[in-house]
């Protein structure tokens, strides 16, 4: 079956037949090609979802106050809720086995000079564990700490593009900076892998904004994150518990929607990643779908081919030929074209994901990729596949008797 007169035939059965042989190659490969392609596109959209929520910590949850709809124990609709520094307090102590840690945030906007520079920030009043929760890399100098939050201390944390901004060349750390007419220290400068809008904000101590605005204690919104360990039942359970805290201590109704609002990025996370594997299930299964018309392909291209050659065939078995020597050189042939023919599309379609990269993130497909192990796990079925489809007809073609096959047209 695999002497060397067999491959000689089929070099010149190949040679003989340019066409069939390119159309037969061509149908394997493009079906590799597509189920690569695609396979690779669905992987690049749960890329795409792994890194809008990997900017910031998946375990936290985002409380923010609203505006009561329903009156309850003798307060009105359309009452506005606020938070305080003893709402932090409070859910430490009540929710001690599901917190981790707790930050709050007041978010202001600021024109913010130095020298003769000067430009509008976003800056945030916000506690020491907010570095945790927005995952700040600092790159020189500090974050605010305890001793800040404690003393109300006029320092800022600034972003890399606002101290590139102000500074140019220049080091900030050290520097003043006048931030809505009050002067204050750079204590350090961050980066975020969040992108430009990131690293364009101010960060300082919530207690000294508090003082600023006429010692209020009050805060804009908070930032719980619970332990790890508690998963992502622990994790449903805390957004419950949190939303009846913040009911019953603001006296708002179990069935008023709109007190409080609680985006909790643990089950927006898991909700979208059960979302990308299900739009790459139906990717797959059109990916699939190729590979099954490239079979399909094959198997007709073969079903000429034996049909071509039964007269060859018949004189064969005339001579002498077995039935296993006929449907071994048919098998040979088929395999062979198969094979070179996935590997090309494969190596095609893995080198057309490798070039795209972050090309289409604007189509929400970041770094498309396909493990090496599925994508010749594919392309080896196909090569079965395509083996099964040269043997059916091959078989069919060996017992066919001779005089039959002589006669055929």
């Amino acid at each position: 079956m695999f002497s060397r007169d067999n491959w000689k035939e089929i070099f010149e059965t190949i040679q003989k037949n340019k066409l069939r042989t390119f159309l037969s190659g061509f149908t394997v490969s493009l079906g590799i090609l597509i189920f690569v392609v695609l396979f690779g596109m669905g992987n690049g959209l749960i890329n795409t979802f792994n890194e809008f929520f990997g900017d910031d910590a998946t375990n936290v949850l985002y409380v923010f106050p609203g505006r009561t709809t329903i009156p309850y124990k003798g307060y009105k609709s359309n009452r506005v809720i606020e938070f305080d520094n003893s709402d932090l307090r409070d859910i430490e102590k009540n929710l001690a086995l599901f917190v981790e840690y707790t930050t709050p945030r007041i978010s202001r906007s600021a024109l913010v000079k130095y020298k003769n520079e000067s430009n509008n920030y976003s800056t945030r009043a916000v506690g020491p564990a907010h570095q945790d929760a927005e995952k700040t890399i600092i790159m020189k100098g500090r974050f605010l700490n305890k001793a800040d939050i404690k003393n109300r201390t006029k320092y800022v944390v600034i972003g890399r593009l606002v101290e590139q901004d102000l500074f140019g060349t220049e080091n900030s750390i050290g520097k003043y900076i006048d931030v809505a007419g009050s002067a204050f220290m750079v204590i350090g400068v961050f980066q975020d892998e969040g992108g430009d809008n990131e690293e364009r904000l101010i960060y300082m101590p919530y207690t000294t904004r508090q003082l600023i605005e006429k010692n209020t204690d009050k805060i804009d919104q908070l930032i719980v994150a619970f332990k790890p360990e508690i998963g992502y039942t622990g994790a449903m359970a805390l957004d419950r518990s949190l939303d009846k805290f913040f009911k019953e201590k603001k006296y708002i109704s179990p069935d008023d929607q709109s007190g409080i609002f609680i985006r909790n990025v643990a089950d927006q996370l898991k909700q979208n990643q059960q979302f990308a594997r299900v739009l790459q299930l139906i990717v797959g299964f059109v990916a699939f779908g190729t590979i099954i018309a490239g079979i399909i392909g094959i198997s007709n291209i073969m079903v000429f081919v034996v049909k071509e050659r039964t007269k060859e065939l018949g004189i064969r078995k005339a001579l002498g030929a077995t039935p296993r020597s006929v449907i071994g050189s048919i098998l040979l042939e088929s395999v062979f074209i198969t094979t070179i023919s996935g590997f090309i599309g494969m190596l095609l379609g893995m080198a057309i994901l490798n070039s795209l990269g972050e090309k289409l993130k604007d189509y929400f497909i970041t770094n498309p990729y396909i493990d090496s192990t599925m994508a010749i796990s594919a392309t080896v079925l196909l090569i079965l596949f395509g083996a099964l489809a040269g043997y059916i007809p091959a078989k069919r073609a060996a017992e066919i008797k001779p005089i039959v096959a002589l006669r055929d047209e």
